[in-house]
């Protein structure tokens, strides 16, 4: 009697999971699929942009839904995830291969999360199914993260008086970066340093940074104030390969979003000597396109409007 009982079990045990694959498979082949939530990490910025929205669609029928469902993953924190092309999206996987092949465009769209939630390399898996998966290799490993998070803690319990307006507050963190980091010229120069001088980690525990470094570390400080902010980027073919690149911050303070570029306040100096300026603090287009007049003509800050939507009725950007 046993016997034919445990067989039973195992027939049911059978069907259930033949009924299980099926389901699978017509999920797959109607690309219909049934999604399982995933929990974003506590890095997830709940703001939406201009340029790039949170979605909680992934059925994309446009090139504007790859482009969300993409920053919604990275900005999420998932390592992986699957998703599928409708049929009536016909150009789907032709549309995602390419966006996926445009690297500028993945640096634009990796500025609007937390640097945090940044990645250092992203892989996207096609099949003929209209299967997409898109893995992430995070910048920051989780020890470096709480690393500086509680450096972070640490300067604003003895930098930064809470009780002082948010102008003065970034003030107080912008002067304190500079004051106590110098720019890594080795790794601008050599593309290599001894320091980890392109993350927050570099200006937090080793006093050097590229424009890199500093721009996580406000974008860090921002994100604590609960100031909507990303980063800004000019990639060289922006600057028609005359420059390498630059990122800095933009912040929205006081119903205005400005600029905030402490590497540009935080200049080399031929003489050796250290020098905190304000040129670049909290400026608007207009005022940063002043900061940036004189006998040498600065590409730098020559951003995308078509990227950058949050200043596009103030002067000082590119199509």
């Amino acid at each position: 009697m046993v016997f034919p009982l445990l067989c039973c079990v195992f027939l049911i045990y059978l069907v259930s999971k033949a009924s299980f694959l099926s389901t699978q498979l017509t999920t797959i082949i109607e690309n219909n699929p049934i999604y399982v939530d995933q929990e974003r990490n506590d890095y997830y910025k709940k703001d939406s942009f201009i340029f790039v929205q949170n979605t909680d669609s992934f059925v994309p029928l446009s090139k504007g839904d790859l482009k969300n469902i993409f920053f919604t993953v990275v900005n999420s924190g998932w390592n992986n995830f699957t998703f599928y092309c409708p049929s009536e999206y016909t150009s789907c996987l032709t549309d995602m291969k390419e966006f996926s092949q445009d690297q500028n465009m993945l640096t634009h769209i990796n500025n609007f999360v937390h640097p945090y939630n940044s990645f250092s390399n992203i892989k996207t898996t096609l099949s003929e199914s209209g299967e997409i998966t898109i893995q992430v290799e995070y910048l920051y490993t989780d020890e470096q993260v709480a690393q500086i998070e509680q450096k972070m803690t640490e300067i604003i319990m003895q930098e930064i008086d809470t009780t002082d307006s948010l102008y003065d507050q970034i003030k107080t963190m912008h002067d304190y970066l500079i004051n106590t980091t110098k720019y890594d010229v080795t790794r601008n120069e050599n593309g290599d340093s001894t320091y980890l001088s392109y993350l927050a980690y570099g200006p937090l525990f080793e006093g050097f940074a590229t424009c890199n470094g500093y721009t996580d570390a406000m974008a860090i400080f921002l994100a604590r104030l609960q100031l909507p902010n990303y980063k800004i980027a000019t990639t060289p073919e922006d600057l028609q390969e005359q420059n390498e690149g630059h990122v800095w911050n933009a912040v929205y303070l006081d119903k205005e979003w400005l600029h905030l570029d402490l590497t540009w306040d935080d200049p080399v100096s031929k003489d050796g000597k250290d020098y905190l300026q304000h040129k670049y603090f909290l400026v608007n287009n207009e005022e940063l396109e002043e900061a940036d007049d004189g006998t040498v003509e600065v590409l730098e800050h020559r951003f995308k409007k078509n990227v950058y939507l949050e200043f596009k009725e103030q002067k000082k950007d590119i199509d």
